[in-house]
């Protein structure tokens, strides 16, 4: 049987999609925030509340919400996950997370940021960007089908694709096997957001259910 441990897993960046998206039952998602407008200090009250609200939310859905990058705002606030690049693994940062019990994912694009993220123990790791993507500045050209099925096979933990994957390419993304697929602009840029998620789910569905 195939089965996607984490399936659909949306990037998002406010409640405003956490509110939209889980009602759809989708399990597995990542909240990116990356600006604020306004004073420093407005900054920081505004990311803290929007955080805590969101954690507070996906619990009442059951679902598992990544926090990107803020993992000590996540462990002050009860998460149950974070997401961290490659800049945020050293010592401290990732024994604090463990201690805390928090599931991790990270970020990686070579096989350099693959060793030092599997010595960190996570939850999963991320590879990509896969295909050419807009939803940020690259410093290197995409991945490829190809080489995320070769880190399918050397990487045991679960193993998420990200970068330009949308309905058109999704299913050759899951032919590789990976246990989760990352969006973002597929979703909070198409015309029907909801709509495009729901499909998209439908897809992961149809071909969990031709796998087995």
């Amino acid at each position: 049987m195939t089965k996607l441990s984490m399936g659909l897993y949306p990037v998002i960046d406010s409640i405003y999609w956490l509110e939209k998206l889980l009602p759809l039952g989708i399990k597995h998602i990542q909240l990116r925030i990356k600006n604020k407008i306004g004073a420093v200090l407005e900054q920081e009250q505004a990311l803290e509340t929007e955080i805590a609200h969101s954690i507070i939310l996906a619990k009442k859905y059951n679902a598992t919400l990544y926090i990107n990058d803020h993992w000590e705002l996540a462990i002050r606030h009860g998460a149950e996950a974070v997401h961290v690049g490659q800049d945020a693994l050293n010592h401290n940062n990732i024994k604090a997370i463990h201690s805390a019990g928090l599931q991790l994912g990270i970020s990686t694009h070579d096989e350099i940021e693959l060793a030092r993220a599997l010595e960190c123990n996570p939850t999963y790791i991320a590879f990509g960007a896969i295909f050419p993507t807009t939803s940020k500045i690259m410093s290197f050209p995409p991945q490829g089908l190809e080489k995320l099925s070769a880190w399918r096979k050397k990487v045991h933990c679960p193993l998420v694709a990200i970068g330009g994957i949308n309905r058109d390419n999704i299913q050759s993304v899951l032919s590789t096997h990976v246990d989760g697929v990352a969006l973002i602009s597929a979703i909070t840029q198409a015309a029907d957001p909801i709509l495009a998620a729901q499909e998209l789910l439908t897809l992961i569905d149809n071909y969990v259910a031709e796998s087995r």
